[in-house]
């Protein structure tokens, strides 16, 4: 069947003004079961996350104390996610996301055990105590881009903000008790404890896991291989301006706002003097400011545009960051943490939601994990240099000069911009048919030439290109190759585009990744293209040199007598 049937009497998607966290419905989401299930299950498994992240910064400072040792407790659980999280998204796109996700938590849990047992024995060092963090966070890095892409299997488009939201939600409400509970635990039992207590937190999250019964559709088609699915994911990043923009965006973010979790326990025990039960207080703090951007999220997304809400996250951030260097009080550190707080979860659930929100689904899981990838990275970076900042010059100017840098990000906003329009309808357009053909192509891997012709007046030709700058990206992100557009020199109405798949797998996979939103390009350029005949299209096999009998080397001229 032809690239370009007649279209469909379906509207087309228009776009979503401002934030799109203005449109989530929390109530719709938690009527679903099995969302409510897993995220009351995740719950759990974040207070455990957050008791062990405790026991690990103050242990360190115990056994180190110095920022930048203490920073790298940080580092070392961020690095997995900007390591292996792009591998790990390849892994939510290709396989079932539910296992995934089993392996990821038992790993984890498998970990912390161990962690928790060197430590009851007394047996941890700083360097054991990172190696162990950084294990802990390879489980982080495989759970998250499928647990994100997760959402979208199990909430309808429309509830997908919401669902993000109160991901925020559940996690910065832990938050506000977690922190506490390890701080009290640390203080009276030890830092094993909370190691423990938090493997055993991870049980919650498996068993909702194992219940669970994912309604994603079968895969009709073969995996990509894992080489070609980590390079489609890049190429749609990068055929995609508005998320490198974001990604860009999140990076600086990441990077310049670490600080204040990083440094948090050394600067808790060496300039407030406080202990360990003082340290989770201030973390309970950011906790609760956590919870106040979410709940409050919706009323600045009807109020602020995207940008405008991440320049406030930046210079909000800039702000706690000044209180922070200026103030040994620790009531006043309490105020910077709930700052710093609601403003970390208004900007990062804006970001997720307006990945998950401008992605296809088939490559939600790569997208999500090169976001991570992006926002850890800063985060893990970001850790070890105003630690290794705060050593040289100490925790004032280190602070002092991060919220210098998120300055900067906030002015940045107006050379990149995180984008305010997003398309409504991203799921698959459903048109493309696969044509009949006389040659057996399913079972050959030869590269497939695709020549689509048009005929447009001379009137339309600005239009024409346009439109067709828009369809070269389009065809770049769904997997197309070697993209040209060539005019006839001798009928200049005579257009013909042309591109490559891999293999007629990929022509099949690479049209079934249109979306319901792509129509209206498609629609516009079917529009200019004269006559009632929809444009021409022929595919073309590339067919390999003839080989001798028995698979030998292709033939050749026989050789002179």
């Amino acid at each position: 069947m032809n690239e370009h049937p007649r279209a469909s009497k379906r509207p087309s998607a228009t776009p979503l003004r401002g934030s799109p966290m203005a449109t989530a419905s929390v109530a719709s989401a938690l009527a679903n079961p099995a969302f409510r299930t897993l995220w009351l299950a995740s719950l759990v498994s974040n207070a455990g996350a957050l008791i062990q992240q405790v026991g690990a910064a103050w242990q360190m400072t115990a056994m180190a104390p110095s920022p930048g040792m203490v920073a790298l407790v940080q580092f070392a659980a961020s690095m997995p996610i900007v390591m292996f999280s792009m591998v790990a998204g390849v892994l939510a796109d290709s396989f079932d996301r539910r296992a995934v996700q089993i392996v990821a938590q038992l790993f984890m849990l498998v970990m912390s055990l161990v962690l928790a047992l060197l430590a009851y024995l007394n047996w941890l060092s700083p360097w054991s105590l990172l190696a162990l963090t950084f294990l802990v966070g390879c489980g982080t890095a495989l759970h998250n881009p499928s647990w994100q892409a997760s959402m979208g299997d199990l909430v309808d488009r429309k509830d997908l903000p919401a669902a993000v939201s109160l991901n925020g939600v559940g996690f910065n409400l832990m938050r506000c008790v977690g922190p506490a509970v390890g701080g009290l635990i640390v203080a009276s039992v030890g830092a094993a404890a909370a190691f423990f207590v938090n493997a055993v937190s991870y049980l919650s999250l498996i068993g909702a896991l194992v219940s669970w019964r994912s309604n994603a559709p079968p895969r009709r088609l073969p995996r990509e291989p894992f080489v070609a699915a980590l390079a489609t994911g890049l190429t749609y990043a990068a055929n995609s301006p508005d998320l490198v923009k974001l990604i860009v965006r999140g990076f600086l973010y990441g990077s310049a706002g670490s600080i204040i979790q990083a440094l948090l326990p050394i600067y808790t025990r060496a300039h407030l003097e406080s202990t360990a039960t003082g340290y989770g207080i201030l973390l309970g703090c950011f906790g609760f400011g956590g919870l106040a951007g979410a709940f409050g999220r919706r009323t600045l997304s009807e109020r602020l545009s995207s940008e405008g809400i991440v320049r406030l996250a930046f210079a909000a951030q800039a702000l706690a960051c000044a209180i922070l260097a200026l103030t040994n009080a620790f009531t006043l550190a309490a105020v910077a943490l709930f700052v710093s707080g609601l403003f970390w979860v208004v900007a990062l659930s804006l970001f997720n939601a307006t990945v998950q929100l401008s992605t296809s689904r088939w490559v939600v899981g790569r997208l999500m994990s090169i976001y991570q990838t992006a926002v850890f990275g800063g985060m893990a970076l970001g850790s070890a240099f105003w630690g290794a900042v705060a050593d040289t010059h100490g925790m004032p100017s280190a602070f002092l000069a991060a919220g210098a840098v998120l300055l900067g990000g906030a002015a940045l906003g107006r050379l990149i911009p995180v984008p305010t329009a997003l398309p409504l309808d991203l799921d698959p357009l459903n048109r493309f048919q696969e044509p009949a053909v006389k040659l057996p192509v399913e079972a050959l891997s030869a590269p497939i030439t695709i020549m689509v012709r048009y005929e447009i007046d001379e009137a339309d030709v600005d239009a024409f290109l346009a439109a067709m700058q828009e369809r070269k990206r389009i065809r770049l992100r769904d997997g197309a190759r070697h993209w040209s557009l060539l005019r006839d020199v001798e009928a200049p109405e005579q257009w013909t585009e042309t591109y490559r798949v891999p293999s007629w797998t990929d022509y099949v996979r690479h049209n079934e990744r249109r979306t319901q939103s792509d129509a209206q390009v498609i629609n516009r350029i079917r529009a200019l293209h004269k006559g009632v005949a929809p444009p021409t299209v022929r595919r073309f096999m590339h067919s390999p040199p003839p080989r001798e009998a028995g698979g030998g080397r292709p033939l050749l001229d026989p050789p002179p007598p």
